[in-house]
């Protein structure tokens, strides 16, 4: 698909739900090409100036897994199906990233090092954990925090390392906040990536709504949330944008025939060094471990549904050229 600007100066960032390449994934890639889970969105994900991903595995050889229901690992160089998709930024603060250990997180870390791929909310130690990844992106300054509200004895501590742990509540809110005040007028663009709350959530709760109202109005201009598994509601709350879940982009997982957690969107922000000018939300659909754009009578009700939803958030998105799309025309 090819993406369209308002502006000549503006960028377009694109945002995912989960990516998990282990288990069902990581076997498929052993015998096709890296980019075969991506299926023809590979274009468009190439087609942004900037994308950041939820990576719902570990990068590991590591055999040291930790007691839980799932474990998801790929091998060190299943990254290369990462860098063809143009990712520049994973976020790790999520209930996987330590699914093999503190070994597992380390090697995890060094090999998106290596491929340079910057990492946010998971780190050696709580000070890199904790720590904004800042890009420069055609001029736009951009900024973005990670933190999760899962796993809670995974949090990273001066000197182990672990997550950015936080819990909804008016105290860790206060937290995140000071994080961001710090970060606001070093950038441009300021970007929450969070993965939180319970799976297989339609609506985000009141709490959680006021969670991010009060991050947003603390200078937050992207709010990334992820952890349901299907998609959510977006809104348009005060010139900024929030994705309360964004759901799952690439996995195995088994479907809900009701709730539908193979399909979702790929989100697009439009942004200038002034703010946002609006979203464009592109269907996709998952099957045989790969993602593709979404057509037809499911590309339809992915989109009618996305539409109910955001309309309960008083935003109101339209259909153009087989995509979601909303203008916000943040003025600063």
């Amino acid at each position: 698909m090819e993406l369209s600007r308002s502006t000549d100066d503006s960028i377009l960032i694109g945002l995912t739900g989960d990516v998990m390449i282990g288990r069902l994934v990581e076997e498929r890639l052993s015998f096709v090409a890296p980019e075969y889970i991506w299926g023809d969105t590979l274009p468009t994900l190439r087609a942004t100036d900037m994308n950041l991903i939820n990576l719902e595995a570990a990068l590991t050889i590591s055999e040291r897994a930790v007691f839980k229901t799932f474990n998801f690992k790929a091998k060190p160089e299943r990254v290369e199906a990462l860098v063809l998709a143009s990712v520049d930024v994973a976020n790790l603060a999520n209930n996987h990233c330590l699914d093999y250990a503190e070994e597992g997180l380390l090697e995890t870390l060094d090999v998106l090092d290596k491929a340079k791929i910057k990492h946010i909310g998971g780190g050696r130690s709580a000070e890199e954990a904790i720590k904004p990844v800042l890009m420069d992106v055609e001029g736009v300054k951009i900024g973005i925090l990670g933190c999760t509200d899962n796993e809670p004895t995974w949090e990273a501590t001066p000197q182990s390392p672990g997550t950015n742990y936080i819990e909804i509540s008016d105290h860790y809110a206060e937290k995140v906040a000071e994080e961001v005040r710090k970060l606001r007028d070093q950038v441009d663009i300021l970007i929450l990536t969070i993965h939180w709350g319970p799976n297989m959530r339609e609506r985000p709760s009141t709490h959680f709504k006021n969670f991010a109202h009060r991050l947003i109005d603390c200078g937050v201009d992207i709010f990334h949330g992820h952890s349901a598994h299907i998609f959510q509601g977006v809104e348009i709350y005060n010139g900024k944008v929030i994705f309360y879940d964004t759901g799952d982009f690439v996995d195995d997982y088994y479907v809900d025939p009701f709730l539908r957690n193979d399909r979702s969107f790929f989100y697009l922000v439009e942004c200038t060094k002034e703010g946002i000018l609006g979203i464009r939300l592109v269907p996709t659909l998952i099957g045989n471990c790969q993602v593709n754009l979404s057509t037809g009578i499911e590309k339809e009700e992915t989109m009618e549904r996305m539409t109910l939803l955001s309309r309960e958030l008083n935003t109101e998105l339209t259909e153009e050229e087989d995509a979601l799309v909303a203008k916000v025309l943040h003025k600063p």
